[in-house]
């Protein structure tokens, strides 16, 4: 069975302004690096649009409300923080993010392909149950993991992110959720400032391994091996979810870890590894972060491919 990428050309109309990190040459980079014979065999699919009750199983019905109330007029846009904005096609654009998980769980889960990958904005890791927050309007990984759990009836459902940046949001809407785990290596004391080793969740299992600013391929591979790949296989899950940010690498200017490209293809065949022997090779991958567009353009390829080869 082959990899999917599900994407959608609304993602790149989603306006973050002049100068916001979190623009659409990041998709742009992304796209482009995934053209080319190497990658003929990905399957591609336009990402449908999320339906209401998606968003509902993460978010309160006033935060989904909120969002499409406050969609701005073509040529304007509308600070929910001075980091998270809406443009007039933010609304359509957040519902093809979300939606691309979506279907792509149930492409997954139906054995039409073996795994996807999700190249969507806005990204959604810092969108807590009830905030738009951090870039994220929705969150997308979480959003799939519930649909997972409740439209498929999966028992044991795993959210792994490699985000620089702690997925607050995910952690947030999955705490007191049974049958989820998550677990997060971020940079600590960087946003949103939480995820200490002590979050360890609800009904929901969380590991959470804060890494020092400068921590390069060593520690990173390390912490993986002990503590993520370590719990994670304890769990035993039957649907693994990664929430796949770029940005702790070394040429990333938002934060100040020191990865290096073939870290994350390595973290990506660790979790690959995983889901063979509890999932079924299922796996569902989204984008999260990464603002270097070269580096991101590398490790998006890198990632693509380890999921293309297993």
């Amino acid at each position: 069975m082959a990899t999917l990428l599900y994407t959608h050309p609304v993602c790149l109309e989603h306006d973050t302004g002049d100068y916001h990190p979190e623009c659409a040459d990041r998709l742009k980079a992304i796209l482009a690096a995934l053209e080319g014979e190497e990658f003929g065999a990905l399957l591609r699919e336009e990402a449908p649009q999320a339906k209401r009750e998606h968003l509902l199983r993460a978010h309160v019905e006033h935060h989904v409300d909120h969002v499409f109330a406050v969609v701005p007029p073509a040529g304007e846009h509308y600070h929910i923080d001075p980091d998270t904005l809406l443009s007039a096609q933010s609304g359509d654009a957040a519902l093809r993010a979300a939606g691309a998980v979506v279907a792509a769980v149930d492409a997954v889960a139906a054995k039409q392909v073996r795994n996807a990958f999700c190249a969507v904005r806005p990204p959604g890791h810092h969108a807590e149950r009830d905030a738009a927050m951090g870039f994220c309007l929705f969150n997308n990984a979480a959003i799939g993991a519930l649909h997972a759990r409740d439209a498929h009836g999966f028992k044991r459902v795993a959210v792994i992110d490699f985000d620089v940046h702690h997925g607050n949001g995910t952690q947030h809407i999955l705490w007191d959720e049974p049958d989820t785990f998550y677990a997060s290596t971020h940079q600590e004391h960087a946003y949103p400032n939480t995820g200490l080793a002590a979050e360890t969740g609800g009904q929901g299992r969380m590991v959470n391994v804060p890494l020092p600013a400068g921590s390069g391929s060593d520690q990173f591979r390390q912490v993986w091996d002990d503590i993520i790949i370590h719990a994670l296989r304890q769990f035993q899950p039957d649907f693994i979810f990664i929430s796949a940010g770029f940005d702790a690498h070394a040429q990333d200017p938002l934060a100040h870890l020191r990865l290096k490209v073939s870290d994350f293809k390595w973290a990506t065949e660790r979790l690959l590894d995983v889901a063979r022997e509890f999932a079924n090779n299922r796996v569902v991958s989204v984008l999260e972060g990464g603002y270097d567009l070269p580096a991101l353009a590398a490790s998006t390829r890198e990632h693509v491919r380890a999921l293309m080869e297993y």
